[in-house]
């Protein structure tokens, strides 16, 4: 919701925005390895209401020629410096022809904060949490710094106001005609995964209006388990009024999709994926009542990455990332001592 923040801030600037997405090897080498594939990325930012077209594979330094490739009159970055692997300012170019933008960050939230966030699992505002031994492992390996105590917080900094809510929403009701359809869920890291699964749900009317249906923390926290949610409610909430294919959020939806709200709605179908369905406290199914009415369906979105997915290519790529800094360790104390005895043999 950062990310789509900018890019709200970036065409309320303009008339038509062109977003330029890096590939994997491109990010790599500047910034470490993504998190996800430049496939899935593509795919993402697209799905975001404010973006006209993506420039796939665009190089990560911006220069006058991109901008002219795409016939684009300037640029536009958030108000926090971007270098490349050698500490030159990727925007030099742009900023001195006079063809670059600013727009504000979004306090409270970065890449690098939910990637923590995601390594250690624990937030303090959930309770009655049964860790398993490969999370607490984790935590225990993740979850300090250089200096060894956390870097993050693992508590989400971000404060939700009723004037970003309405930046971010429609503001359209639902027209006569419309197919209005319920969906609900966590939509915890808001991914490509929950994108294929709205677009699917999308497809299934000429002129659909999906609602999305949003758990409070401590109804995800009883179904999901660990120390999920990972994003608060307000931080969702964001995330899924970005993506294009939903017009409406409930804040706070009840696990139970009941009479009241179907009828409240005028809900005409209920859609879920293809994940398991967790029962209702008292172990009810949650969707008995659209099941009742006959407007229930399942939708495949032929898509199976789901949060906790996220959160073991996260951890992979940690390990990864500290296998090669133990080899590079070994490398240089290997060379340092071959060198000392060079020394002693010459003494």
């Amino acid at each position: 919701y950062g990310h789509s923040n900018q890019l709200r801030q970036a065409r309320a600037m303009g008339d038509y925005l062109i977003v330029g997405v890096h590939t994997d090897e491109e990010i790599a080498k500047h910034k470490g390895p993504p998190v996800f594939t430049q496939e899935e990325r593509y795919k993402m930012v697209q799905a975001i209401k404010w973006v006209d077209e993506i420039a796939p594979g665009a190089p990560y330094v911006t220069t006058l020629e991109t901008l002219d490739k795409y016939n684009c009159d300037f640029c536009v970055h958030g108000d926090d410096i971007t270098l490349t692997i050698d500490g030159k300012d990727t925007y030099e170019e742009v900023k001195t022809a006079g063809r670059y933008r600013e727009c504000k960050r979004t306090q409270g939230v970065s890449t690098t904060d939910l990637v923590g966030r995601m390594l250690l699992m624990t937030k303090a505002h959930h309770s009655n949490i049964d860790e398993d031994l490969d999370y607490r492992k984790h935590t225990d390996n993740f979850g300090k710094g250089p200096k060894g105590h956390s870097p993050w917080t693992g508590v989400s900094q971000f404060l939700q106001t009723s004037q970003k809510i309405i930046q971010f929403a429609s503001g359209k009701e639902p027209e006569p005609g419309d197919t209005i359809i319920y969906v609900a869920g966590a939509f915890d890291l808001f991914h490509v995964g929950h994108v294929d699964f709205l677009e699917k749900v999308h497809q299934l009317a000429e002129k659909p209006y999906i609602i999305a249906g949003l758990h409070f923390d401590q109804e995800v926290n009883r179904y999901k388990g660990k120390n999920y949610p990972i994003m608060n409610i307000h931080e969702r909430t964001l995330s899924v009024l970005a993506c294009r294919y939903v017009s409406e959020v409930v804040i706070g939806a009840p696990y139970a999709v009941t009479a009241d709200l179907l009828d409240h709605f005028r809900v005409t179908l209920v859609c879920h994926g293809m994940t398991e369905v967790v029962p209702d406290k008292d172990g009810s199914d949650p969707y008995e009542e659209p099941k009742r009415r006959g407007i229930f369906q399942l939708v495949d979105s032929g898509n199976n990455l789901t949060t906790d997915l996220i959160v073991q290519r996260i951890i992979k790529n940690r390990l990864d990332f500290e296998a090669r800094n133990q080899k590079k360790e070994a490398k240089e104390l290997a060379v340092l001592e071959a060198m000392r005895r060079l020394e002693e043999e010459k003494h």
